[in-house]
């Protein structure tokens, strides 16, 4: 068994929301969960005659009330209720499940999770976006576990399905961090070692959800939820990011058009792309026309080629990232890795996405990814150099 403790790196900041939403499930357990599970259920509430009913009917037999609520507390009657219940589900439950727990042990795996993984995540995505991708990854979650259980009236408590999906987004964003794990394999190995996040999150994934699910049952673990939570976190991941590299920096957007009558207004569309724009962009960045060079490639383009050679795009690359175009910059670094992920042209690409991210953006994580792709590629010389010291930078920001 392993234990994640911590990863590696972290951004600065405080991530506000991720320590809302772990404050937020702490609250509901002390303050409802805590309460409820010492208080003996009304006979007469009709919640409680309706549990009777679900549990008759669980089990093929009438059940005489005091039977059926035989070590059932008002916290049972409450998860029934709040629960979400896949045949008998709305989009009410779909939400407060996500804040119920069976225990103390399954609040505490979740928070743990929450905790190690969700800084980096909001930090990437932003407050508001990470808010939203909790909520929709966890409905993504239930959703997902429903479409096998779509009879059953088992209420689906608890944020494993919203943290699967955080996972899904930290598995696309971070592929080199590291995780800091307690491993028993008992009684050979006892030990705290550093393990790659993917394999961590691998293993979360296939060992812990899939094989249970596919050749195990029973258990009181919905595993179908935390599978579902997490490619719903893995697609969006992948469609923010598709997203990025294909979209147009919002000052190289062109203005839009003066509507005529009965037309609403909008945005002009960029050009179509041409053979003649790659070669025009390649002939002003040789020229020193940096500026005009920058429009033509946005507005010609937008990802879908033709693109300049990528060594004129890397001098593109840097210019915006000097002369205060940090996102366009960092657009067109990526979209050379995408035509030369090999060689050093890959290697210096990295080196400026990851410039841009760690110096302009605020994303020293992101820029970590960028730095050891930079190794990789180029062991020795500049590029390797100039990684070294950026991961040195990042690591002295995360000792602080």
């Amino acid at each position: 068994m392993f234990l994640p403790l911590r990863d590696a790196p972290n951004p600065g900041g405080v991530p506000l929301i991720n320590y809302l939403l772990i404050g937020l499930n702490v609250l509901v357990y002390l303050a409802v969960t805590l309460p409820t599970s010492a208080v003996v259920p009304d006979v007469l509430d009709p919640a409680v005659q309706e549990y009777v009913r679900f549990l008759s009917e669980h089990v093929g037999r009438n059940l005489h009330p005091a039977e059926a609520l035989a070590g059932v507390s008002a916290y049972d009657i409450l998860i029934y209720e709040w629960g979400y219940r896949p045949a008998h589900g709305s989009i009410q439950t779909m939400f407060t499940s996500l804040f119920l727990h069976g225990g103390l042990m399954h609040l505490a795996g979740n928070m743990l999770f929450l905790w190690i993984y969700g800084d980096n995540v909001e930090h990437r995505l932003g407050k508001v976006r990470y808010l939203i991708a909790y909520l929709l990854t966890g409905v993504a979650a239930t959703l997902f576990y429903s479409a096998f259980e779509m009879d059953s009236n088992v209420p689906l408590v608890g944020a494993s399905g919203a943290i699967s999906g955080v996972l899904g987004f930290y598995f696309l964003f971070f592929p080199r961090n590291t995780v800091r794990v307690f491993l028993v394999l008992f009684p050979f190995f006892v030990d705290v070692v550093t393990i790659p996040a993917r394999i961590v999150l691998g293993v979360y994934l296939v060992v812990d959800n899939l094989f249970p699910a596919l050749f195990a049952s029973g258990g009181g673990v919905a595993h179908g939820a935390h599978i579902g939570g997490f490619i719903a976190g893995l697609g969006a991941a992948w469609l923010i990011d598709r997203r990025e590299l294909t979209s147009t920096p919002r000052e190289y957007r062109e203005t839009p058009v003066h509507p005529g009558p009965g037309f609403p207004g909008r945005p002009r569309s960029a050009a179509r792309p041409t053979e003649n724009a790659s070669v025009a962009i390649s002939q002003l960045i040789r020229q020193g026309q940096m500026a005009d060079a920058a429009k033509v490639y946005f507005t010609s383009t937008e990802g879908a080629g033709p693109e300049p050679v990528p060594a004129d795009a890397l001098v593109l690359g840097r210019w915006l990232a000097e002369n205060g175009h940090p996102t366009a910059a960092l657009t067109v670094f990526r979209r050379v890795l995408k035509l030369v992920p090999k060689g050093p042209q890959a290697a210096w690409a990295h080196i400026g996405a990851g410039l841009v991210q760690l110096e302009d953006l605020d994303r020293p994580t992101a820029a970590y990814q960028h730095f050891l792709d930079a190794i990789d590629l180029e062991p020795s010389g500049e590029p390797a150099r100039i990684a070294r010291a950026g991961i040195a930078q990042i690591d002295a920001q995360g000792s602080a």
